[in-house]
């Protein structure tokens, strides 16, 4: 069992979806970093349910850093976060430990736990436990921003509803962190939350595919093969509840073109070296190539949807029916936006470590 990510730069996740709380512990961070509590609240407030394109458990998120930190500056030990759960209703998952959900993680939970995971609003598995990750992504934004790089994730697609590409970086990844809806396009917006309501009214979800761009990563981070800048980002990526894929640059793409088509070519201004496309998404090798970090990842639909389902009671192991009640998404891709950025933040804090050494994330 192992609940850690990372090698330098560490985080460890903790607690379940209806325990008293959930929360998280980062490691590798040194003293002297000055917490910034307004982005705090602001990557809670972009996870946070909005209407009625979200579940309606609405949590207070109000978080405790109880440990690592001394008057608002970073101490170099261990940062810990908690959140208490405060608005629970475990009546309503009573059923799934004998009938597990679609889709869900209760039949591999309770395969692996021997029918001793706490199964009440899926338990470790719920994106409710995703509340502490986005606190400590802050935190490593507000590094990484520190160090003249720059995180956006917007909505690329929404069952089948697109929003426009990027355009200019800088001012594209400022929307974005500002916006209540992750995406670049008004028109975009307004038809993905008219599609997700449709979908609520009917008792279903939607799935969709988020893209993120990280500017001012400098050449030479990375290794090769199992450390690769894709590997750990992917690593931390897919550990995001509803993620079941991701591409880098072109990805699947590469699969239509020729070399000459997909080759990213070379050009110096006399200072630096760029390339004229970012097929590869600002990787080579495993290794940043200075140019912008871009990747796309696909976020499955709720699997909780209000609909008579069929699966089977693990106590007769006989086969049956069941219709899910409760509070949840009827799309899950606003809010996993920045789940996504802040977990890519944390997995390259991790990369910038290995570079530098762990003082040279602190302020030089």
């Amino acid at each position: 069992m192992k609940n850690t990510f990372g090698n330098s730069v560490t985080i460890t996740l903790f607690g379940e979806s209806h325990g008293e709380q959930i929360g998280a512990v980062l490691d590798g961070i040194p003293a002297g970093i000055k917490i910034d509590t307004d982005l705090i609240d602001l990557f809670l407030l972009r996870r946070k349910p909005k209407g009625k394109i979200s579940t309606k458990r609405v949590e207070p998120d109000e978080y405790r850093i109880v440990s690592g930190v001394k008057d608002g500056i970073t101490c170099g030990t261990p940062i810990c976060v908690t959140i208490e759960n405060k608005n629970v209703n475990s009546s309503d998952y009573n059923e799934f430990h004998s009938v597990p959900r679609p889709s869900h993680a209760d039949f591999t939970a309770r395969i692996k736990y021997g029918g001793h995971e706490d199964y009440r609003g899926g338990g470790h598995f719920s994106g409710r436990v995703t509340a502490p990750i986005a606190v400590l992504g802050a935190i490593a934004v507000s590094i990484l921003n520190s160090k003249g790089i720059r995180l956006g994730t917007h909505i690329k697609n929404l069952h089948g509803i697109s929003d426009r590409d990027f355009q200019n970086l800088n001012e594209d990844i400022s929307a974005l962190n500002a916006s209540d809806y992750p995406v670049l396009s008004e028109e975009a917006k307004t038809s993905m939350i008219r599609k997700t309501e449709s979908a609520a009214d009917n008792g279903d979800s939607l799935g969709g595919i988020l893209e993120t761009v990280i500017t001012g990563v400098q050449a030479g981070i990375g290794e090769p093969f199992f450390d690769s800048v894709e590997s750990v980002i992917s690593h931390a990526v897919f550990s995001v509840p509803a993620v079941k894929g991701i591409e880098f640059g072109l990805g699947f793409g590469f699969g239509d073109k020729t070399g000459s088509e997909a080759n990213d070519e070379f050009f110096t201004n006399g200072k630096s070296v760029f390339t004229k496309t970012n097929n590869n998404g600002g990787i080579l090798g495993g290794i940043t190539n200075g140019m912008p970090i871009i990747f796309r990842t696909a976020i499955k639909p709720t699997p909780s949807v209000f609909k008579t389902q069929n699966s089977v009671n693990l106590d007769s192991m006989t086969n049956t029916s069941l219709t899910v009640k409760g509070r949840h998404d009827p799309a899950i891709i606003h809010r996993a936006a920045v789940v996504v950025e802040s977990v890519s933040a944390l997995a390259l804090l991790d990369l910038l470590s290995s570079f530098y050494g762990t003082k040279g994330l602190g302020n030089e």
